[in-house]
């Protein structure tokens, strides 16, 4: 028998893929759903937020497009598909969804009734340069 015959262990593919299952769930909702307790902020709102940054989109500037904002983030740090980037810019600019808007947007970012977004520019808010306690 090689070497590789002796290493296979036989098991339950059920419970295999149950075991699996939940260990990959745990790691999503520990490493992505749940805000970090540092900041309140998810993975995805850190990459916004970051690429604001790096295109020099401050709130004393011009708005600029959503869609340079989506671009940059899809391309370089977060490739899993515009909508969850575009809900988090949206989410990001609502006064109502946060305690602190951290993006300034300009145009229809929806209600608190549930009306749709119709995201136009944006840029960071003032609440984003002031430290947080």
């Amino acid at each position: 028998m090689s070497d590789l015959a002796r290493e296979i262990t036989p098991v339950n593919i059920e419970e295999e893929l149950k075991s699996s299952y939940l260990d990959y769930a745990m790691s999503v909702i520990v490493g992505r759903a749940l805000p970090d307790v540092r900041d309140g902020l998810k993975p995805v709102h850190r990459r916004v937020l970051y690429a604001m940054n790096v295109l020099g989109n401050d709130w004393n500037k011009a708005y600029k497009k959503s869609a340079r904002v989506v671009g940059d983030v899809i391309g370089k740090y977060h490739p899993h598909g515009d909508s969850a980037v575009y809900d988090t810019i949206v989410r990001m600019a609502q006064p109502f969804s946060l305690r602190y808007m951290l993006v300034d947007g300009q145009g229809n970012f929806g209600s608190i009734d549930g009306d749709s977004a119709r995201q136009c520019v944006i840029r960071k808010s003032v609440w984003r340069k002031l430290p947080m306690s």
